[in-house]
């Protein structure tokens, strides 16, 4: 019988070749694919799978090509995945949102830029990103470094499984979503690689079934991840072994699923608000064994509003 440490080394091992692969693969197929570009679509109004039915317009109307204003919220979320150490956040900043027919800025997609689309899919390089942890005395984490800002980076393809439109007004929409993403934690000092992860969603989007202003997102996705990002959260060398703390090798693979819920609505002409949260599984996850693994489910909060100040007067070609 084989050594089962050096089976699920073996195993890690392959995990993490096979999402750099992947990673690698979808890369290859962005640049050589032949595709229609976005820009050989955009001589009239056409609907993407990522149009946002979530904003200012309702889901008919064309949005205008950039919009600036204000925007603020507060939340309360995991330190990180499993972590029973929470972290509140309070942000108010300045908005843009820009549409254009390659690359695009926020209207609650991120950012990204486009390779190629139709009404029914979308294929992107996009980015994405989460606060730095500070953990307090007397946890799991004392003694460790904090963990940075993360940063992530890399393709994406969307596909339209189903569109509705109701009797009433309004419309709905079901999107998949598979994500393959190269990680990076800063400190504003150096920038450090921290592996990939690999996260298909399946997203249903909803305006005007009940109030012709009000929006619905329900999505439900699963995440896995390199043992390198595993080693980020999860890992404890020799040096940080303490009697409540023994040592532990990360391993690579399920990271865990989420489950979330937001609600957008109008404040005034200009003004929208949200509000929304998410339980998040971790029930089977690679590394739930490890001493800084802490919670099997967690759950994320938020709220806050934007404020729209400035519009253009062109509009998207979407």
């Amino acid at each position: 019988m084989s050594d089962p440490l050096a089976l699920r080394r073996a195993l890690s091992f392959a995990q993490s070749i096979f999402a750099s692969k992947a990673l690698l693969m979808c890369m290859a197929i962005l640049i050589f694919m032949p595709v229609t570009t976005a820009s050989e679509l955009a001589s009239d109004t056409r609907e993407t799978p990522e149009r946002s039915i979530t904003g200012f317009e309702g889901a008919d109307e064309q949005q205008p090509l950039w919009e600036v204003g204000l925007g603020g919220g507060v939340g309360e979320v995991p330190n990180y995945p499993a972590s029973s150490e929470r972290n509140f956040i309070a942000l108010a900043a300045p908005y843009v949102v820009y549409r254009g027919d390659v690359f695009r800025v926020g209207d609650g997609n991120g950012v990204r830029a486009v390779v190629a689309e139709d009404d029914k899919w979308e294929f992107d390089v996009s980015f994405g990103g989460a606060f730095a942890a500070d953990s307090d005395d007397n946890t799991v984490r004392e003694g460790m470094p904090e963990l940075d800002v993360l940063f992530e980076v890399g393709p994406q393809l969307i596909y339209q499984i189903h569109k509705r439109k109701f009797e009433s007004g309004g419309q709905g929409r079901l999107n998949f979503r598979l994500q393959a993403r190269s990680v990076f934690s800063t400190d504003f000092s150096k920038i450090q690689h921290q592996g990939y992860v690999l996260e298909p969603e399946l997203q249903w989007q909803q305006r005007g079934y009940w109030r012709k202003d009000t929006a619905l997102s329900v999505r439900l996705s699963t995440t896995f991840a390199s043992e390198k990002l595993h080693d980020y959260f999860y890992e404890v060398d020799e040096t940080f072994v303490t009697e409540q703390r023994p040592f532990y090798d990360a391993s690579a693979g399920y990271l865990g699923a989420d489950l979330g819920v937001a609600l957008s609505f109008r404040i005034s002409k200009n003004a929208r608000g949200f509000v929304g949260g998410s339980l998040r599984f971790h029930q089977g996850a690679a590394n739930d064994d490890s001493p800084l693994f802490e919670r099997k489910n967690t759950t994320q909060l938020a709220a806050g509003f934007v404020w729209r100040l400035y519009q253009s007067d062109s509009k998207a070609g979407y």
